[in-house]
């Protein structure tokens, strides 16, 4: 009786651990990140009998669509090294109509006339967006300050001045102009503020703008033409074939293979002796990753273990 007890445990903690690793989500407009992850935390739940946490690499906000990472498991804690990836956009700017969210789903703050601006004026903008740059961000996001976030100041009425913040923009590209509104194209590091370039270029022409659409195409390695949509997800009783491991996910990170000794010296959080300098993820003999590690003069030490 014992055996067999351990036996369906055992089988139990696999099927468990299977939920460990990130999802690809095509995510739907009119929805929050936080919606996206409680319905997946809700059907894991169903679908193993145990409670899986779950979470998400880089918010998304409820009028934008597309890549939205979810981490599953022990996985979240490596939700950082996610969110720092080169993100890819395709957005919409709607000129001569400001907003206070500086988004559509803002209350409309003033209107100005677009005649006159032209495709040349919008492309003349861009040159000084490009590289590394301030960013104000919006008084619509999650940045805290004086210990409260800007939404919850905006949605007080309050306007606070803000740190600009040091963002990098690699590639953008005027893709369409139907004036009023136009479509750029954005390559640019995590932490960028979409709405604030839309804004930016309103002010630069003189005539004030707020975006209007946004999809996200890429996060790292995870694009849009890979996502699965939602809907599918939720359908789905076995999900292995959606889970994307930390390998893959985080391929810009180099990976250490470990002997048993190494392994349950890094498992009990002390340091082996291993020259190499940096991050890097651990594995055992079998592949299983074992810990995110940090090398520096010649020992490594385990920075989050997850056996």
């Amino acid at each position: 009786m014992a055996k067999k007890t351990l036996r369906v445990l055992c089988a139990f903690v696999i099927f468990v651990n299977i939920m460990f690793g990130f999802l690809n989500i095509d995510k739907p407009s009119g929805m929050t990140s936080h919606d996206v992850v409680a319905k997946i935390r809700r059907r894991a739940t169903q679908i193993t009998g145990a409670e899986i946490k779950v979470g998400h690499a880089g918010t998304l906000d409820p009028m934008a669509t597309g890549v939205l990472v979810v981490c599953l498991g022990a996985a979240a804690r490596l939700s950082d090294y996610v969110m720092a990836e080169t993100k890819r956009y395709r957005a919409r700017v709607h000129l001569g109509v400001t907003t206070d969210s500086e988004d559509a789903d803002g209350a409309v703050t003033g209107t100005q006339p677009i005649d006159g601006v032209t495709e040349a004026d919008a492309l003349a903008t861009l040159p000084a967006l490009m590289g590394e740059i301030a960013q104000i961000p919006p008084m619509v996001s999650a940045i805290k300050q004086g210990g409260r976030k800007l939404y919850e100041l905006a949605r007080a009425g309050q306007i606070v001045e803000r740190e600009p913040r040091h963002v990098r923009i690699d590639a953008l590209t005027l893709s369409e102009w139907q004036p009023p509104t136009f479509t750029l194209d954005v390559t640019c590091s995590a932490g960028t503020y979409i709405r604030s370039l839309g804004r930016d270029i309103g002010v630069a022409l003189g005539v004030g703008a707020h975006l209007s659409a946004l999809t996200r195409l890429a996060s790292g390695d995870f694009t849009l033409e890979n996502a699965i949509s939602l809907e599918t997800l939720l359908a789905a009783n076995e999900w292995g074939s959606y889970i994307m491991d930390a390998r893959r996910a985080l391929a810009y990170l180099p990976t250490l293979t470990l002997n048993a000794a190494d392994v349950d010296a890094i498992q009990h959080g002390r340091s082996i002796r291993v020259a190499f300098v940096g991050e890097a993820l651990a594995y055992d003999e079998s592949g299983t990753l074992i810990a995110l590690v940090r090398g520096d003069e010649g020992m490594c030490k385990p920075q989050k273990v997850f056996l």
